[in-house]
């Protein structure tokens, strides 16, 4: 190989690497889907559907229609100040206000520019599809950014890529020095590069290694491990609705949860103490409500129970799972520990879709132990009250001190 020909060849492998590296970063800081997903769920699923315009809930439906309809210029304004561009006078605004009744929409004025992009690229590609069989849901990963895995790949792609820069940059200057010597191959030069920068191997084959058993500890510590998962049920139940607007205490419906080991699925007759008279949902219309009373055979024209009627048992799906290995018992917390159930749970009440919140691992069970502190004054300790008292001179009493890290307490 000539070292013209050396030169021309050199040329050709940086212009890839420069095309790589843009599609690199590009693929970085797109879009993402799985942002959107999460903006749009927590902020905007409670007044719109996705879908056809007139797939109306709230507001209207939103799909791909909008992104025709208006520039993303308008969409940005729109979202962040309703009532701002309402009045400003400008047309379009005006336009969607008066046509749904002159209904205020939220102002999000916390919204950067990206963050709508990424709404606006969900809406495109509307909700991922939910497979659900033999009683279990399988979701996608439910990642609220781009996952860790990609973005490690994506930085170890750009090593290898800024290495193959440097290496490629002292092949063209060895060749280049050469001045004759045309038997002198690329191969060469780059082993020749090497050879004498010994420094830049070991450095890279650390980062390997180093982002390699990274991937593979985050990869083995998640095993098993389902926060923020909140598959579709069979009825469209709001938490939100029922514990946060209208104060329905989460003992009502999950009564096992004092008493018991698990805090149990109430079943369709502790819905009907209110929707016997309740047929119509804030959000949804009859639609959800309707699908009780088909579980259960309930007439909503004459009020009354279908005599023989076949029950249909509504499908709920387990959201919370723990392993067969680990045992907990709701009572014993929520009872005698006295732990509300957004301790475990988070902020239920906010919540439109139910989802895990917290990573349930034993690890996190252990630290909660650590740091709880036991009321003594709670009757069900009163006979070793003294003897703990006693034995820690004084100190805080938490869970840890009286058994709570003991192996037999969850694994017999």
């Amino acid at each position: 190989m000539t070292s013209k020909n050396g030169k021309l060849l050199i040329g050709k492998v940086l212009t890839l690497f420069v095309l790589l590296l843009t599609t690199s970063v590009n693929v970085l800081f797109a879009q993402s889907v799985e942002i959107g997903e999460g903006l749009f769920s927590s902020n905007c699923a409670s007044c719109h559907y996705l879908g056809d315009e007139d797939k109306k809930l709230i507001g209207p439906g939103l799909g791909g229609h909008i992104n025709e309809k208006y520039t993303n210029e308008w969409l940005y304004s729109w979202i962040k100040n309703s009532s701002e561009l309402i009045a400003s006078g400008d047309e379009q605004a005006i336009e969607v206000y008066e046509k749904y009744n002159k209904s205020q929409m939220t102002a999000f004025p916390q919204f950067s520019n990206e963050d709508i992009d990424n709404i606006l690229a969900y809406i495109e590609q509307g909700p991922k599809e939910v497979a659900v069989a033999s009683g279990s849901v399988v979701v996608s990963e439910n990642n609220d950014s781009i996952s860790y895995e990609s973005k490690m790949l994506m930085l170890a792609a750009f090593a290898i890529l800024l290495l193959s820069l440097f290496v490629l940059i002292r092949v063209k200057n060895v060749l280049k020095d050469a001045k004759g010597e045309e038997k002198r191959s690329l191969l060469s030069g780059a082993l020749l590069w090497v050879k004498s920068n010994p420094i830049v191997i070991v450095f890279f084959v650390i980062f390997m290694l180093l982002f390699g058993g990274k991937v593979a500890w985050d990869g083995l510590s998640t095993v098993g491990v389902q926060q923020g998962y909140k598959p579709e049920q069979p009825i469209a139940f709001s938490h939100k609705i029922h514990a946060g607007e209208n104060g329905v205490d989460c003992n009502y419906c999950h009564s096992g949860a004092r008493h018991s080991k698990s805090a149990g699925v109430p079943s369709a007759n502790v819905c009907m103490n209110c929707h016997t008279y309740i047929n119509s949902g804030t959000e949804t219309g009859t639609t959800e409500i309707a699908k009780i009373y088909d579980a259960i055979g309930f007439d909503v024209e004459t009020r009354t129970y279908i005599d023989n009627y076949e029950q249909k048992p509504i499908q709920w799906v387990r959201i919370h799972n723990l392993p067969d290995l680990a045992y907990y018992n709701h009572s014993q917390h929520v009872n005698v520990a006295g732990l509300e159930c957004q301790t475990c749970h988070g902020p239920v009440e906010e919540m439109e879709v139910v989802e895990q919140y917290s990573p349930l691992t034993m690890g996190w069970c252990i630290n909660c132990h650590r740091e709880t502190k036991v009321d003594t004054d709670n009757p069900y300790y009163h006979d070793l009250n003294e003897n703990w008292v006693e034995k820690y001179h004084g100190e805080d009493i938490t869970a840890e001190k009286i058994g709570g890290l003991e192996c037999g307490k969850c694994h017999y």
